[in-house]
């Protein structure tokens, strides 16, 4: 299969418009559009749905893009193997990783690896939704928690603390809680990656062990910046990774409570699929990116 067939359709799809990925590619509209149509009657399928206002990838387009861009970007691996220089590495990388990390860790130190590898494209993911690596095309992802995922490498990065906290103006309303009995007094705000789920409370470690002890949530949010702003809204006490929050209790607008009973540490963990021969950019990036949180999280 022509590779510069496969390019010519992943720019396609990625643009969402044929004049778009003509005028990037140096071509006429015609020619990638003809290119395109090739590819259809090849493969016997209708890969992208054209309106007079929009092209959009249909379901096959999806599947076929992921699977495409794996090959092209093994092909780009291959053209630069016996290149030995780190600025020789070249081909896309997808990355995804919890908004928190992403912002305040990985985008702050990505200039080092840019700088080193600057002929690879990051596309960085930061959402709080889990994405499937496989399915959705993801070299490598972060997760921060109990992990899910079978049939993955797993490569344990450290631990993040959590720490418990409220507002200034939570706690001159409600008072300041110093035990578990206090509790009864105090609500949360909940966070939850899927409303609707099981009601959690106050999660605890008692004798090494997690406990968990009920209570009331006066909101239930899926978003981490939502949750830190409820927080900062005085709606409640929250308990999230310190890593996050430190930078606004030495400003004053948050304060830790109850340090005694803070949760587990949520462990970080980096994630690929098992290959027998993983692309040397992703290598790269996966052995850069494990120095930088190895570093941040054993602070």
């Amino acid at each position: 299969m022509d590779l510069d067939a496969l390019r010519i359709y992943l720019l396609v799809a990625e643009a969402a418009s044929f004049t778009r990925a003509a005028e990037r590619l140096g071509l006429t509209r015609a020619r990638v559009s003809t290119v395109v149509q090739q590819l259809e009657a090849e493969l016997g399928t209708r890969l992208l749905q054209r309106t007079t206002r929009s092209v959009r990838v249909t379901p096959d387009g999806q599947l076929f893009a992921e699977r495409a861009q794996a090959l092209v970007g093994d092909a780009d691996e291959l053209q630069a193997l016996f290149q030995r220089q780190p600025a020789a590495l070249r081909g896309r990388l997808r990355v995804d990783m919890p908004g928190q990390l992403s912002s305040q860790v990985l985008v702050p130190r990505l200039p080092e690896f840019v700088a080193a590898h600057p002929q690879i494209e990051i596309e960085l993911s930061s959402t709080d939704r889990r994405v499937d690596l496989v399915h959705e095309g993801f070299d490598c992802v972060i997760r921060a928690g109990a992990l899910r995922e079978s049939g993955l490498v797993a490569r344990p990065l450290g631990e993040l603390v959590q720490i418990n906290v409220a507002s200034p103006a939570y706690l001159a309303a409600f008072g300041t809680p110093r035990s578990l009995e206090d509790l009864a007094h105090h609500r949360l705000v909940r966070y939850s990656s899927t409303l609707g789920g099981a009601a959690t409370g106050w999660e605890y470690v008692e004798g090494g062990e997690q406990r968990m002890l009920p209570m009331a949530a006066v909101l239930t949010v899926n978003n981490t910046f939502a949750y830190e702003s409820a927080c900062l809204a005085g709606l409640g006490l929250i308990q999230a990774p310190a890593l996050g929050l430190r930078g606004m209790i030495e400003a004053g607008r948050l304060v830790e409570v109850l340090p005694h009973l803070r949760p587990e540490p949520l462990p970080v963990t980096l994630l690929y699929a098992h290959r027998r021969q993983v692309a040397r950019r992703v290598q790269a990036f996966m052995d850069w990116v494990a120095g930088v949180m190895e570093e941040v999280l054993a602070r």
